[in-house]
């Protein structure tokens, strides 16, 4: 809302850089381990991250940058490590939000461990792989003779959150998928079922056994869509590849 307000395409917020509703660079402070790291990540830190986003901004040449932080201190360290022109402006939170808002978001970071990121889920979906997701879509008005806003953010909730950390085990995955197969009739049986966990999310490979008379390529096809979408429903993984191999034919002697 702010940046509309005062006309930037960017935004400089938990160690990314975003323009309009898209990362263009950086990896989210809340993808770290430790809470230290995740706060020298938002105060770029590290000299990699330096220069990478100093490079999309030396091409981007942006003629203004909202820069996010939660204190005055956070922002001028920012500018610092960016080696970015001094601060034009500041706005408080109470500049922008009521009292009960402020309010309702410092309950959810502190008893949930949510955190809000501005860009829309499924902008982070392939970095945040198995984290808690939340789209967040606000409506605002700002009064008689505006225009409304409709802002699209996400709610996260980090591996270093308040509420610990969580794993999911690969049966996991594995139940799931053989509890779909035994919604397709075309599939017999789930005979074996490998999954690796990447970077980026999960690569599953599935040997089925299918049924007699059946369009083998229309079952499989079925079976992976569904397989798709429901470990994405259970556990927000992403879902890099899943390959389904047939590998027999059962026949019903009947």
């Amino acid at each position: 809302m702010v940046a509309k307000m005062k006309g930037t395409e960017y935004i400089i917020d938990d160690a990314i850089l975003i323009k309009g509703n898209k990362i263009i660079c950086g990896d989210s402070a809340k993808k770290a381990s430790t809470k230290i790291e995740a706060v020298k990540r938002a105060l770029f830190s590290f000299k990699g991250q330096v220069e990478q986003i100093k490079e999309v901004l030396d091409r981007e040449k942006p003629e203004s940058i909202l820069i996010l932080g939660t204190s005055d201190d956070m922002v001028q360290k920012i500018v610092r490590n960016l080696k970015l022109p001094e601060i034009e402006e500041t706005i408080y939170i109470e500049d922008v939000s009521s009292p009960e808002e402020i309010a309702a978001a410092r309950s959810a970071r502190m008893s949930g461990g949510k955190h809000v990121i501005p860009v829309p889920t499924f902008e982070l979906k392939k970095d945040f792989s198995g984290y808690l997701l939340d789209p967040l879509q606000i409506f605002r008005w700002k009064g008689r003779g505006s225009e409304p806003v409709l802002l699209e953010k996400s709610l996260i909730r980090p591996t270093f959150s308040y509420l610990g950390k969580y794993t999911i085990s690969d049966n996991v995955f594995k139940t799931i998928i053989k509890n779909v197969a035994t919604q397709i009739n075309a599939i017999y049986k789930v005979q074996r079922i490998n999954v690796e966990t990447k970077q980026g999310g999960i690569m599953i490979y599935i040997d089925v056994i299918v049924e007699y008379g059946v369009i083998v390529k229309t079952a499989l096809a079925e079976f992976k869509q569904k397989v798709s979408k429901e470990i994405d429903r259970l556990t927000a993984m992403n879902v890099l590849e899943i390959g389904i191999s047939a590998k027999g034919i059962h026949i019903n002697k009947k």
